[in-house]
C-alpha cells in the first residue's frame, strides 16, 4: 500500500502542471459563460499561438542552461523588416526567408556573445532586448509599415485549411519539428546533456558551446516566424507588438515542467503552458474583470503553478 500511494504521489508530482491546467479548465467551464465550446477552443489556440510558437525555441535554450530575454524585441523587429521587404517590393516568400534568416542570425550573435565572451545569458540577451527594441523603432522613426499583400497575412494568420487557422497550423509545424529535434534527434540527446553538467557532457565528446549556439539560433528563429505572425495579425510590421512577450514565453516554458537550471524539458510541456496563460487570460476575460485586476489573478496562478511544479 506505501509503494502505491509512494507512486501515486510521484506521479501527481510529476504532471502536477496538467492537474492544474485541467481544475482550472473545469472552473472556467463550469462559471465562465459560454466558454466550453468549441469556437472558445479555436479562438484559445489562435491566440496563443504566438507565445507557443517562441516558447518552443526558448525550450531549447532554457534546457541548455541558458535564457532568451530578447526574443519579444526581435519579434517586433522581425515584423518590422518583414514590412519593410514586401514594401521594397520583395517576393512574399523571399521576404519570409530573409526574415527567418536573421532571426536565426540574432540567435547566433546571442550565442556566441555568451560561449565565446563568457557573458552570462541573462545579461547578453537583456541587452539584445534593449538593442533590438529601439531598432525597431529607430527604423521607420516609430510608425507603422502597412502589409498589403494579402496572400502573406492569409498564409501566416488570416487564412485557414480545413476549418483550422492558419497560426494553429503553424504551431502544430513548429511543434512537430521542435519535438524531433529535442526527443528524437542526436541534437536533442546534447541539449538535455549539456543542460544537465556541461562539463560531464565535454568529457563525453559533446562540442558544448555550438550546442548551446544552436540552441540560441532556434530561439531566434521561432521568434522572427512569430513576429511575421504577429505582423499579419494586424497587417502591419509595429515596433511595440512583440513587448513584454518574452514573460509570457519563459513562464510557460516553466509551468509547462523545464527545468529553470537546466537538463529537462519537454516541448508538449512548454505547448500546455503557454495554453494554460491563454486560458487563464481568455477566462478572465470572459468572466468580466477588468485588465489590471486580470493580470493580478493571472500573474497569482502562474506562480502558483510554477512553484508546486520546480525541479
Amino acid at each position: 500500500m506505501n509503494t502505491q500511494n509512494s507512486l501515486a504521489l510521484r506521479l501527481l508530482r510529476d504532471h502536477v502542471t496538467y492537474v492544474i491546467f485541467l481544475a482550472v479548465t473545469i472552473f472556467f467551464a463550469v462559471v465562465a459563460p459560454n466558454f466550453a465550446s468549441f469556437a472558445t477552443a479555436g479562438a484559445i489556440l489562435r491566440i496563443t499561438a504566438i507565445v507557443s510558437v517562441i516558447a518552443i525555441g526558448m525550450t531549447f535554450v532554457i534546457i541548455s542552461g541558458e535564457i532568451d530575454l530578447s526574443v519579444g524585441s526581435v519579434a517586433s523587429f522581425s515584423g518590422m523588416i518583414l514590412a519593410l521587404l514586401l514594401d521594397a517590393g520583395l517576393p512574399s516568400w523571399l521576404g519570409a526567408i530573409l526574415t527567418l534568416a536573421m532571426g536565426a542570425a540574432i540567435g547566433a550573435v546571442n550565442g556566441l556573445l555568451v560561449t565565446r565572451l563568457k557573458i552570462p545569458s541573462f545579461l547578453v540577451t537583456l541587452g539584445m532586448l534593449s538593442v533590438f527594441s529601439g531598432a525597431a523603432l529607430t527604423v521607420t522613426n516609430t510608425m507603422p509599415v502597412p502589409i498589403v499583400e494579402n496572400g502573406i497575412n492569409n498564409v501566416l494568420w488570416n487564412g485557414s485549411l480545413f476549418t483550422i487557422a492558419a497560426p494553429v497550423w503553424w504551431t502544430l509545424l513548429v511543434v512537430l519539428l521542435g519535438y524531433y529535434l529535442l526527443h528524437v534527434s542526436l541534437f536533442g540527446r546534447r541539449v538535455l546533456a549539456v543542460g544537465g553538467n556541461a562539463v560531464a557532457a565535454s568529457f563525453s565528446g559533446i562540442n558544448v558551446n555550438r550546442t548551446k549556439i544552436w540552441a540560441f539560433v532556434l530561439s531566434g528563429s521561432a521568434a522572427a516566424l512569430a513576429g511575421m505572425m504577429l505582423a499579419a495579425r494586424s497587417t502591419a510590421g509595429n515596433p511595440s507588438l512583440g513587448a513584454g512577450l518574452e514573460l509570457d514565453v519563459i513562464a510557460a516554458v516553466i509551468i509547462g515542467g523545464t527545468s529553470l537550471f537546466g537538463g529537462y524539458g519537454t516541448i508538449l510541456g512548454s505547448v500546455i503552458g503557454a495554453i494554460f496563460i491563454g486560458i487563464i487570460g481568455f477566462g478572465l476575460l470572459v468572466m468580466g474583470f477588468s485588465t489590471s485586476v486580470q493580470e493580478i489573478i493571472k500573474g497569482a496562478i502562474i506562480i502558483l503553478a510554477v512553484s508546486v511544479n520546480r525541479r
